[in-house]
């Protein structure tokens, strides 16, 4: 019996990750620019990402499964947002013209 909880937890998890991908989907398609639609794939596909990552945990496997999951949400946790922060710095400058020639 608490099999099946904890594996409708999981299964709870995964869908809500998958309604964050669907909502990131959404927001690419539907936003009129690209720092607009940069934010919200970047936001839902973080979160969606963990979501999944923390239902796979529910399901039977080691603890070193385990934790492998939890090393790459906290590398998602920390490169997703950075490397979308860089994107949209580079199309803000490009955009506005306000960046020097050389690059720095």
């Amino acid at each position: 019996m608490l099999e099946i909880i904890v594996h409708g937890v999981g299964v709870v998890f995964i869908l809500a990750g998958l309604f964050f991908f669907a909502a990131g989907t959404l927001g690419l398609i539907r936003f009129p620019d690209v720092l607009t639609r940069m934010h919200a794939t970047t936001k839902c596909d973080t979160l969606g990402a963990g979501l999944i990552l923390v239902g796979l945990m529910f399901f039977p496997g080691t603890v070193y499964l385990r934790l492998k999951l939890a090393v790459i949400i906290v590398f998602l946790w920390i490169a997703n947002p950075t490397a979308a922060h860089y994107m949209a710095r580079a199309v803000y400058r490009t955009e506005k013209g306000d960046g020097d020639a050389t690059g720095s």
